[in-house]
């Protein structure tokens, strides 16, 4: 067995699906923003159920879709505890495992490039993040890096890995997929045949360059890659429609509220019945689910059913719980030839630094109408 690889090009990421064969419950390493349809399109492709999004760190080079995926599949989202990312619902630590079916993959902390860097193993598959490369290794210059542990990490934790281990690494630039321990031990530039002092003096004199979204992904990826501060805006935004590609815009809740009550646009509540029952719901809202719990399973009457409560050439606003699923959903009505505008925050806004929603921005926390049963 070999995990699915997928690349990102703008960032060289490497994103890994590992799976069951006889359950079909799927594993997610290191997803991308930008490369979320593609993502969902594998899954439903391969019949693939994922029950958990995994970082092997907090990246600086790209956002990840963790947030996302977990909207749309209903997975839970993980990550190392020592990266801070307080959103993921579970923290990992050194020597833990997650299950997927009858598969076990276990956690290596492996600190260095990052202090919370780990990496994980699968049966004899391991998959290094930014710790280890393809003839390389990940950077120590900033976010809490250190060439020191970074040298501890790889020869004394994955230098002791079987010679045969395969490494599966979270980058590379040249094209290359992937290697072994014993490769790596044997030829990697940087580090193989190396003290800690030749290593260390290494890693000072790489001077690389700034990675170019280190300053919108870092505080993003904290957060599960959901957009933080979305609800900061002020006033005059509010009111405003932020332009989208493959649907009209997104807006804020207020301003989908204003529309909807004005008649101008029918509010489409996107969320599952499950949610709309034990979360809240927008009395007079139209509930339609893009997809169901407890499968997350698409709703294969939602075009036929939106068509039946949104005109012809009509304006629709949806809802969902924090702004992802109605993405989508505004998508699919685009196509089915509406104005569809997807409601930033959703109806419960962006996870706190404890993961729990309902105090950063969202249709309930503004204090629009809405009921719980």
């Amino acid at each position: 067995m070999k995990p699915l690889q997928l690349f990102d090009p703008a960032s060289s990421t490497y994103t890994y699906l590992l799976f069951d064969p006889v359950t079909r419950e799927a594993l997610i390493i290191d997803p991308v923003d930008q490369q979320l349809e593609r993502d969902l399109a594998v899954l439903r492709d391969q019949g693939l159920k994922l029950r958990w999004t995994v970082e092997t760190h907090a990246h600086a080079d790209h956002i990840t879709s963790a947030g996302q995926l977990a909207e749309h599949t209903g997975a839970q989202t993980v990550a190392p505890e020592a990266c801070g990312i307080a959103t993921a619902a579970r923290q990992l630590k050194d020597g833990d495992t997650l299950r997927v079916g009858g598969e076990q993959i276990t956690v290596i902390h492996t600190p260095g490039h990052t202090a919370g860097s780990v990496s994980y193993l699968w049966r004899e598959h391991l998959f290094t993040g930014d710790t280890l490369l393809i003839n390389g290794c990940g950077r120590t210059d900033f976010q809490s890096g250190s060439a020191q542990a970074l040298y501890k990490s790889i020869t004394q934790r994955l230098f002791t890995l079987p010679d045969s281990t395969m490494v599966w690494p979270g980058h590379d630039y040249q094209g290359r997929t992937h290697s072994t321990i014993a490769a790596e031990k044997a030829g990697n530039v940087r580090i193989a045949g190396k003290s800690l002092a030749e290593f260390v003096a290494t890693m000072s004199q790489l001077h690389l360059p700034r990675p170019a979204r280190m300053d919108e992904a870092l505080p993003a990826n904290q957060n599960s890659g959901l957009g933080r501060g979305r609800q900061d805006a002020d006033g005059a935004c509010l009111l405003q429609v932020q332009p989208a590609q493959a649907y009209a815009g997104n807006v804020s809740p207020e301003l989908a509220c204003q529309w909807w009550q004005a008649g101008q646009a029918v509010l489409i509540d996107v969320r599952s019945d499950a949610e709309r029952e034990w979360v809240g719901f927008v009395p007079g809202a139209v509930a339609l689910a893009w997809k169901q719990w407890p499968g997350m399973d698409m709703n294969p009457q939602f075009d036929e059913a939106l068509k039946a409560v949104v005109p012809t050439g009509g304006k629709a606003v949806m809802l969902c719980r924090s702004g992802v699923r109605s993405i989508a959903a505004a998508k699919r009505a685009t196509e089915l030839g509406l104005e569809a505008y997807n409601i930033l925050e959703g109806f419960e806004g962006d996870p706190d630094a404890e993961a729990r929603r309902g105090t950063r921005g969202g249709w309930r926390f503004r204090g629009l109408p809405w009921r719980q049963n």
